[in-house]
């Protein structure tokens, strides 16, 4: 497993991380996890829209996914926050969402443990002062692009004195 921890001090640099994971341009599966406020939606909302997604992005807490149909990868943002039972994610034909080439980005994956397919890749949201630590783990040959792509965005900030 090789991982990286980045400091991220502000909201822009939350979104700025979500877009170097779109430029992979391929699909996986991404744990987003953290406390309330760690800035999960913030990180998918700018995946979301460096693949060119213009509309709002909210948590889908009560639809538990929101898929982004007319983006490359096809991305399905699920949110189980308020999730009862991990068999709820039977029901609703959970393994169809993991079907083909598609970016599965989903928030608060515990409360699917069992049921849920194993990550590519973990990200792990902590509260540090006034901002926040991002820890990046590739957990498959198919999330190490999503390590490297952060790798890159930070050294990339850090060139750049941000």
């Amino acid at each position: 497993m090789s991982e990286l921890s980045l400091r991220l001090s502000d909201e822009g640099a939350t979104e700025a991380l979500g877009a170097s994971l779109a430029s992979t341009g391929q699909g996986g599966v991404l744990f987003l996890e953290g406390d309330l406020g760690t800035g999960k939606t913030t990180m998918t909302r700018g995946l979301l829209r460096a693949l060119g997604h213009t509309g709002s992005v909210k948590s889908p807490t009560y639809t538990l996914v929101e898929p982004y149909d007319g983006l490359q990868p096809l991305v399905y943002h699920f949110d189980l926050y308020r999730l009862g039972e991990p068999e709820e994610l039977e029901f609703m034909g959970i393994r169809d969402y993991f079907a083909g080439d598609v970016l599965a980005v989903v928030e608060w994956p515990e409360r699917g443990r069992g049921v849920l397919p194993e990550p590519d890749c973990r990200i792990t949201l902590t509260v540090v002062g006034r901002g926040r630590e991002a820890r990046i783990q590739a957990l498959s040959e198919r999330g190490k692009p999503f390590l490297e792509a952060a790798r890159a965005q930070q050294s990339e900030r850090h060139d750049a004195g941000v």
